[in-house]
């Protein structure tokens, strides 16, 4: 018997299976737009671009350009985002694989939004699954299944858009007598071009609020979407409060039986769970809430049409994106304005650098995230009477208030303020040292102690002698050089040493220090309520039930 002949032994039963090959399924292309050009969920900067598939028939219908299929790609199955179908393709029949499946049956990426990201990638010069990463939240596949959504929101509604227009018509009355020139937003806001606009807000800590309600009911009422982007989570719960008070409703769902969302806007944040998050996201995108209110992650939000794009505090460090192409907010609403036709809005208490350069009257060239940018100032009248009271104590103020407590450190013009303060309230005092630090001082004008070689500042060390801080040169029989003394006095500084010597000047009133020092950053283990508050920039507390004056 040779070797072919030869056969390996088996009992009965055990013997291996004989696996009959199948042959592979016969595969049609779609007889319209078979090609499929796919952006890959890969972050890899170099296979930035698009990948062509074949499109069977029976997903012809199913996948269109903004869903989320299935795909092969090298040795493992990824996700993508059908950017657009064709007819042809550059790559040989022979490399080009099927779509495996399609994964959503609507539309997760509308057009107007695919071109977005594209103008965002080439803006910071990052790739569109860059971008894909960030504006498309990860899929909840029970969302999709319960997920029942109306045919329009509310605020579209005959009844709804009239009282949009009351809160428009009521609102911008009161600030047409605050802003010299807001008149210019509000036409753009009735128009359908692209401007933008530096919003220079009054003080108050619900103005800002007051006024994007205006610019949201004014856009809601001419049928324009409104994205607004606002620092932190707390700006998102007082905004929302304000919608509310002007008759608009959060998404939320209906109390109904079968599960339907309504709602007039909805907020999309990165901190909200990954089934709201998605729900937010696919009621966006489909038209069913037109405006959207969050932090950075709303700027991606999938809205079309004349929209209005706002940022609150756009120098705020939250509005820059730490992951690949590191964009910032304030530069792809602006981007996204002027793709959409649409108004962009900066509004800030205090302008950044981006914003002083673009209101600049010699602005010159414009990039695809800048541009000149129209200024809206309040009045001078109403900026001097809405602005807080504010008095420099030098010693030229004291001076001409003939205190004669001049280099005091807390002089008597300033006791009197606080005194009259408490009457009313809690005082907060902002001391910008922590701790006790000892500084000298003349004992008659109160000047503080220099050095005659280097004008430092002097110390005193443990063992009585004087030297100076700045050189260490020691000095001896010194004497002021405007009154002539000759004796110092040591002044504490600092919020430990503050909070001692107003505990000589206001006893019996309740205080509480707070500095990062501190256990805990605060002490406040007091059996009652403080009435001056001393804190360091770095833990400035806040009393409940009270603000600080």
């Amino acid at each position: 018997m040779t070797n072919e002949d030869a056969e390996q032994l088996a009992l009965d039963g055990l013997a291996p299976r004989k696996r009959r090959k199948r042959a592979p399924a016969v595969k049609t292309p779609a007889a319209e737009h078979p090609i499929a050009q796919v952006v890959l969920d890969i972050q890899a900067t170099h296979l930035g671009q698009t990948f062509d598939y074949f499109v069977e028939e029976k997903y012809s219908a199913a996948a269109q350009p903004g869903v989320m299929v299935r795909v092969r790609f090298g040795g493992q199955r990824v996700n993508g985002i059908i950017w657009k179908r064709a007819d042809t393709s550059a790559t040989p029949e022979s490399s080009i694989r099927y779509i495996e499946r399609v994964v959503t049956d609507r539309v997760l990426v509308p057009e107007s939004m695919r071109d977005d990201m594209t103008r965002i990638a080439d803006a910071f010069g990052g790739t569109r699954a860059n971008i894909l990463r960030l504006a498309v939240p990860p899929r909840v596949a029970k969302v999709e299944s319960q997920l029942r959504v109306g045919n329009r929101d509310a605020a579209g509604t005959a009844a709804g858009k009239q009282r949009l227009a009351a809160v428009d018509q009521e609102i911008y009355g009161q600030l047409q007598r605050q802003y010299g020139n807001i008149n210019l937003l509000h036409d753009a806001l009735q128009g359908r071009r692209f401007q933008s606009f530096v919003f220079d807000l009054l003080p108050g800590a619900d103005h800002w609020r007051r006024c994007a309600a205006w610019m949201v009911a004014a856009a809601l009422a001419q049928n324009k979407p409104a994205v607004l982007v606002l620092p932190t989570m707390r700006e998102i719960a007082d905004m929302t409060e304000t919608l509310r008070s002007v008759g608009l409703k959060p998404f939320a769902p209906t109390g109904a039986a079968n599960g339907v969302y309504d709602g007039d806007f909805a907020v999309l944040n990165a901190q909200m769970a990954p089934a709201d998050r998605y729900r937010a996201y696919l009621a966006i995108s489909c038209g069913q809430v037109r405006c959207v209110l969050g932090t950075r992650a709303a700027m991606y939000a999938p809205v079309e049409g004349n929209a209005l794009f706002l940022i609150l505090d756009d120098v705020c460090y939250q509005d820059a994106d730490g992951m690949m192409p590191y964009a910032n907010a304030r530069g792809v609403l602006r981007l996204r304005a002027k793709s959409h036709n649409g108004v962009f809005v900066a509004m800030a208490n205090a302008r950044s650098a981006q914003s002083q350069w673009e209101t600049d009257a010699a602005h010159v060239g414009d990039t695809q995230v800048s541009g000149f940018s129209t200024p809206i100032h309040a009045l001078p009248a109403v900026t001097k009477e809405a602005s807080p009271w504010i008095r420099w104590l030098n010693r030229d103020e004291l001076a001409r208030l003939a205190d004669p407590t001049i280099g005091a450190r807390v002089p008597h013009t300033a006791v009197r303020i606080l005194s009259k303060a408490l009457e009313t309230g809690p005082v907060l005092l902002s001391i910008p040292q922590d701790g006790i630090t000892e500084a000298l001082s003349c004992s008659k004008c109160h000047r503080q102690v220099r050095c005659a070689r280097c004008t430092g500042p002097l110390e005193r060390l443990a063992d009585g002698t004087i030297r100076c801080r700045w050189c260490g040169a020691a000095t001896v029989q010194w004497s002021c050089p405007t009154c002539h003394n000759e004796r110092m006095r040591v002044v504490r500084v600092g919020a430990a040493g503050t909070a001692m010597e107003l505990a000589r000047l206001f006893r019996g009133v309740p205080m509480v220090l707070s500095t990062p020092s501190q256990p805990r950053g605060v002490v406040s283990d007091i059996g009652f309520a403080p009435q001056l508050v001393i804190a360091t920039p770095g833990a400035e507390p806040r009393v409940r039930g009270e603000s600080p004056a």
